[in-house]
């Protein structure tokens, strides 16, 4: 059963996003880097890029698949992690600590409410 932690939001796409102030923190769930297994490479997107919630951003790829990273919240992203983009195996060992992927300066943090609750997203995997 996938990790599936407290104090996040998450996306249908597999997202987890932590909101502080006006800054959204992101990275892909525990369930998401289970199914992609061994992750070889990211490509977030680049700093002050603006972004829509739920528009594709990045790729992340695996030995098996690339997947599409999506932002959860809309805003421009004012950091990456670089420790990922060197070294994608952390998002394996910690996608909710040390793996996340990228922040985004939030424009409105109303969208964070629209996203999914971790019950919410433990019933959405449920029926994968």
């Amino acid at each position: 059963m996938a990790n599936i932690i407290d104090g996040v939001r998450y996306t249908k796409e597999h997202e987890w996003v932590k909101l502080e102030g006006d800054t959204s923190t992101e990275g892909i769930t525990d369930y998401a880097q289970s199914e992609l297994s061994d992750i070889v490479m990211v490509e977030p997107p680049a700093i002050g890029r603006k972004v829509k919630a739920g528009e594709a951003v990045g790729t992340i790829e695996a030995v098996k698949a690339v997947s599409d990273l999506f932002a959860g919240i809309s805003g421009e992203v004012i950091e990456v992690n670089e420790k990922v983009v060197t070294d994608p195996a952390i998002i394996n060992k910690d996608p909710y600590g040390e793996g996340w992927l990228y922040k985004i300066k939030v424009v409105d943090p109303k969208e964070y409410d629209t996203l999914l609750t971790p019950d919410q997203y433990k019933e959405l995997i449920s029926q994968s």
